[in-house]
């Protein structure tokens, strides 16, 4: 009889059900398979269960069921390993582009290149503090994943902030390969070709004045001869305030990508620190400590290291979602047209993406399009609270070196120097803090974006389309008067998302996690994106997980101290792996791929999945 129930009977039957009673009657006959998986039932259980607004439409060409069964069974949750090899904080993580491996740096000053199958095992190890490291903080595959650049903080002084940068031969046994110098430290550093890498150096000229400048590197660094330049200047920025460039990094230009606008001013602060150097501090912190010197007054009773964003902001603690602009929604649907009729074209050609990875390499031009370089600056104080943009067109590495003026013509200039200073009429110095004046001399920002808080974290969306930018909002209606005394931050920190062919912000998600630090203490939180979903770290000692196209947050990952970094397995979103303040590195696979490995998931801790409460509105439907 049961069998035999017409179709409408059964439907309003499995209306009253929960997703876990409609997969097991599924399994009755196939007529009640046929209505358990009716579309409007599984829509109904998708909103009654996530926290996701019915006015975000599906994934285009998706089912209800499909999406209920991807962010139940597809997303990284259950903690698979734990990893307790660092003997202190761990600050950053990062996935060759392959998926096979991932590198973590930490306070101990060891690098770690790690297996990523499960169980995941150490494959090689380095110790820098032998080239005087004080610690490792930043790691970062080439695109081929030979090469692993690895970026770390000198020891010295209480306020130095002088860093290197390491590369290493992953096809060699880990073989150092090159050591280029790094400062400050947090301009972290970043490939921007196969076998050329970024690195910052930074120099004062006058007053809270700096200029920053931006080397391109050859990763090897062996030249047959000394005419042979290994290292070529590519930019030189002005600083205001005792700004420096910082947190660099490299994406391709879209087509349609055009903007050219030029800013008068781009330019970072770095503030004083009142850590002494046995202070225990979280995270990376800000290379602000060349000024601990200057004095900094603070001009208002307002003027705190923190704020509270409840008085300003609302929303909910159960993790905040995402809200995209119509301008993204409109590009995301595009785009899942073009994915869904090249994909026959994909499986047919079968090609490696890495197949012609070497062969830019071979030709005079590094890279074949345009690049942005984009980078934390400022304007108005010491905190990174802007973003700027620099077009990068093709060129051609230098094949040599300048050699500049003969040695004779060296004497000549150097004996009118001397001459002019005889005379007591020597060459005027340039007006550094008259900014006009000096112009010329500087390379100009094209864009800038000012996000009016403490920027602490960027990430690329895996196309390069987007930025997704972890920032500490200053209070309404702030002012500043001095540089060196940045307004109060909030004590959350709020995720905008930026599309990079427009430069315009096209999603913000207010209150995304909590932090408690004040500015002088203020670090990176570093996220991490791929094409499902979005995930960071925090100081509240979770990292945190949100869908990206419907914007709710998902899963939270409990730590015992903050989570410094996340990155997800490039070729396996269901794959997470989050790093601590509290030396343990964690990692965290989906339920699919936990069967997949044969794995019982009742052994293993999960992450706290964010799920709405089963309200009484089911009982009352008709």
């Amino acid at each position: 009889m049961w069998a035999f129930l017409p179709y409408p009977a059964l439907f309003k039957i499995f209306q009253y059900l929960n997703y876990k009673d409609l997969v097991r009657v599924s399994e009755v006959c196939h007529n009640w398979y046929e209505v358990s998986r009716d579309d409007f039932l599984w829509k109904d259980l998708f909103f009654e269960n996530f926290l996701v607004d019915k006015s975000v439409p599906i994934v285009s060409g998706r089912t209800w069921y499909e999406e209920f069964k991807r962010l139940f069974d597809n997303v990284p949750v259950v903690q698979t390993e734990t990893l307790q090899d660092h003997r202190h904080q761990v600050l950053h993580v990062s996935f060759s582009h392959n998926g096979k491996y991932f590198a973590t740096c930490s306070k101990d000053g060891y690098v770690l290149l790690w297996n990523s199958t499960y169980p995941v095992e150490i494959k090689y190890s380095r110790d820098m503090n032998s080239f005087s490291w004080k610690y490792t903080q930043y790691s970062q595959f080439n695109e081929s994943d030979t090469l692993l650049l690895v970026s770390g903080v000198h020891f010295g002084t209480p306020h130095s902030t002088s860093g290197e940068i390491a590369v290493f031969n992953l096809l060699a046994g880990f073989e150092l390969q090159c050591r280029v110098v790094n400062k400050p430290y947090d301009i972290y550093g970043t490939w921007y070709s196969d076998q050329h890498l970024l690195s910052g150096d930074l120099h004062w000229l006058a007053h809270l004045v700096s200029t920053s400048s931006l080397w391109l590197n050859k990763a090897s660094q062996e030249a047959e001869s000394e005419h042979v330049p290994i290292t070529h200047n590519m930019f030189r920025f002005y600083n205001r305030n005792a700004s420096s460039i910082r947190a660099i990094m490299i994406a391709n230009c879209l087509p349609n990508s055009e903007h050219t606008t030029e800013t008068k001013e781009t330019e970072v602060e770095i503030g004083p620190s009142k850590h002494k150097n046995n202070t225990f501090e979280h995270g990376n912190p800000v290379s602000h400590r060349d000024i601990n010197a200057v004095p900094c007054t603070h001009n208002s009773s307002e003027s705190a290291t923190s704020f509270d964003a409840k008085k300003v902001t609302s929303g909910s603690d159960l993790g905040n979602p995402i809200w995209y602009n119509s301008d993204y929604r409109k590009v995301e649907s595009e785009n899942m047209l073009i994915d869904d009729s090249e994909e026959e074209t994909d499986d047919d050609t079968g090609r490696d993406d890495c197949d012609d990875e070497g062969s830019e390499e071979d030709s005079d031009q590094l890279t074949q399009n345009d690049k942005y370089l984009i980078f934390t600056t400022g304007f108005k104080t010491y905190t990174p609270h802007q973003i700027g943009f620099k077009r990068i067109k093709p060129f051609a590495f230098p094949k040599r070196l300048d050699p500049g003026p003969s040695l004779k013509e060296r004497i000549i200039l150097r004996e009118r120097k001397r001459e002019l200073l005889k005379s007591g009429s020597p060459p005027p110095e340039p007006n550094w803090l008259d900014f006009d004046s000096v112009a010329d001399k500087f390379d100009k920002v094209d864009h800038v974006i000012d996000l009016h808080g403490h920027i602490v974290g960027m990430g690329l969306s895996p196309d390069h389309r987007y930025l997704y930018v972890n920032s500490r909002s200053w209070p309404e209606g702030y002012k500043i008067s001095n540089p060196l005394d940045p307004p109060p931050i909030a004590q959350e920190i709020d995720i905008h998302v930026i599309d990079l062919v427009t430069l315009k912000q096209v999603g913000t998600m207010l209150r995304a996690h909590k932090a408690y630090t004040s500015n002088s203490e203020c670090f990176f939180i570093f996220l991490d994106v791929c094409n499902q979903y979005v995930a960071s770290g925090a100081e509240d000692k979770h990292g945190y997980l949100w869908d990206r196209h419907y914007g709710m947050c998902l899963v939270k990952f409990p730590h015992y101290d903050v989570v410094n970094s996340v990155a997800f397995n490039p070729k396996d979103p269901e794959m997470l792996v989050t790093t601590s303040d509290d030396h343990i590195i964690k990692v965290w696979r989906s339920r699919a791929k936990v069967r997949e490995l044969k794995l019982s998931e009742t052994q293993f801790p999960k992450g706290v999945e964010f799920r709405r409460s089963r309200t009484k509105d089911k009982l009352k439907r008709q």
